[in-house]
């Protein structure tokens, strides 16, 4: 092929079709436990997050909840993927080798957001969220009605099981009631049910059988079966630690803070200093973004180690 402007434009209008096909057609799951955040500048501020909105009986003036002394800022970063074409498989019409590239990275830019998400949960119990505390954590601080400062905890380190109904309710159990008995700064209960069980790949039988079963192992009956929807997410890095969420809110538990969502890029100047020094051009995926904890209340997570 000859390596003129008109077709090495038609090569990379074929590639950014590709790109955008596979795009497009990837599975991706991290809506189900992130909210999408808009960015339009470096970082965003999150110190809202202290102020868990709830309705009251308007008596007298409003009571305004402040701002967090304590600020959570997320800032961005930027992100991509580039793929070099070389002149000679143009010239020698050897491009089907590059249909592949665009499509994965046509999937890995859908992908972003999810192994984003994912290595929030990886690290969940040693990051810091809003309130200074690990996001999974066992001394949360929160006031209780009477205004004194007490320590709630989020975190577990019980073996998800399926083996006996002891076992169930020392670990998915109490999971499933901390997050049913968290109160805000009034003492009010928050109301919050949760409704999607994470677990990793080595889990997904465990969770799968405690979610639909009617049965336990020991043959007594499952109390759990259909308290929530499992999710099985191939990015989380342990064998052990799972995840129980509260999904049907418009706070998530987690931030996907997005500034620019992932577009397919090129540089095919025939006169740059690329094709002149490498006889190679380039195409690829730039985003930008970042991900953060929300609302740990919204979450339970356990080691699994015990």
């Amino acid at each position: 092929m000859l390596v003129n402007r008109e077709n090495l434009s038609q090569v990379f209008i074929n590639l950014k079709t590709t790109f955008n096909k596979a795009f497009d057609g990837a599975p991706s799951n991290w809506a189900q436990t992130a909210m999408l955040v808009p960015s339009t500048g470096v970082q965003n501020d999150y110190a809202w997050l202290d102020r868990f909105p709830k309705m009251r009986e308007w008596i007298g003036d409003k009571v305004v909840k402040a701002l967090a002394a304590q600020g959570y800022t997320i800032v961005n970063k930027e992100w991509e993927a580039t793929v070099g074409v070389r002149r000679v498989d143009i010239e020698t019409d050897n491009l089907g080798i590059y249909a592949p590239m665009a499509q994965d990275a046509g999937f890995s830019a859908k992908q972003w957001p999810d192994e984003l998400v994912a290595a929030l949960k990886n690290n969940a119990f040693s990051s810091l969220c809003y309130d200074g505390q690990y996001f999974y954590d066992t001394d949360h601080p929160v006031k209780g009605a009477d205004g004194v400062e007490q320590s709630v905890s989020n975190r577990g380190t019980a073996v998800l099981s399926n083996a006996t109904q002891a076992a169930a309710a020392d670990g998915y159990g109490v999971a499933h009631l901390a997050i049913m008995s968290f109160k805000d700064d009034e003492g009010r209960p928050l109301g919050l049910l949760p409704d999607t069980l994470e677990v990793p790949p080595a889990l997904a039988t465990t969770g799968r059988m405690l979610m639909e079963n009617d049965k336990l192992a020991d043959d007594t009956p499952n109390p759990y079966k259909g308290t929530a929807k499992l999710l099985v997410n191939p990015w989380l890095t342990s064998t052990t630690a799972w995840f129980l969420h509260v999904t049907n809110r418009p706070i998530k538990p987690y931030i996907f803070q997005r500034r620019k969502a992932p577009v397919f890029v090129q540089q095919t100047n025939m006169d740059s200093d690329n094709v002149f020094d490498r006889g190679e051009y380039k195409f690829g995926a730039e985003s930008s973004g970042n991900g953060g904890y929300g609302l740990w209340q919204m979450s339970y997570g356990s080691t699994g180690q015990g």
